[in-house]
């Protein structure tokens, strides 16, 4: 598995972050989020990780695209090393020619804002705000970037996988099976 690179992406909220470590524990991987980069830009980020990722695109640097630019060269560099699962918001499309294991998290908006407001202990109302707030400014900002939306990436996944009534190691072990079977 030393040259393998999987990479998990998919809407704000999918639980992408939380299956991406989980697989690369279990495939004995390293593992790298973009995201969790963006996320540190807010003091004492892990108290609401949404409001954190809303709050990011906020500040100069979270809203820079020098940063956002840098951050993808790092993901690409860290790839072609392989040997690691990568959690980004833009993976697939980035390193698309790097892996055979691209997974695109399905999940619609209500039970992503269920399982923020879950997570960060906050009600589910104010979770669909910002949750629906983080996809509306990241569509945004990286079509005006990149000029594709985003959400596009996962008709270049190889695997689409809708989460929404399965429990993050449910999801992990779909993943795996199906990278196991892709070999």
């Amino acid at each position: 598995m030393k040259k393998t690179l999987v990479v998990i992406s998919g809407p704000p909220g999918a639980g992408s972050s939380t299956v991406a470590k989980k697989v690369a524990k279990k495939l004995k991987l390293k593992y790298f989020s973009a995201g969790k980069l963006q996320k540190k830009l807010i003091k004492d980020w892990r108290k609401e990780e949404a409001k954190a990722a809303l709050e990011s695109w906020k500040t100069p640097v979270g809203a820079s695209d020098k940063t956002h630019k840098n951050r993808d060269a790092f993901q690409i560099k860290l790839a072609k090393k392989g040997g690691i699962v990568i959690c980004s918001k833009l993976g697939i499309h980035f390193l698309k020619n790097l892996s055979k294991y691209k997974i695109w998290l399905d999940v619609p908006l209500k039970v992503r804002a269920e399982r923020s407001a879950n997570r960060d202990k906050i009600p589910v109302e104010k979770a669909l705000k910002e949750v629906a707030k983080r996809e509306e400014i990241e569509r945004r900002e990286w079509k005006r970037m990149y000029g594709f939306d985003y959400f596009d990436q996962k008709y270049d996944a190889d695997f689409v996988l809708d989460s929404s009534n399965q429990t993050s190691s449910q999801t992990v072990k779909k993943i795996l099976e199906f990278v196991k079977g892709k070999k």
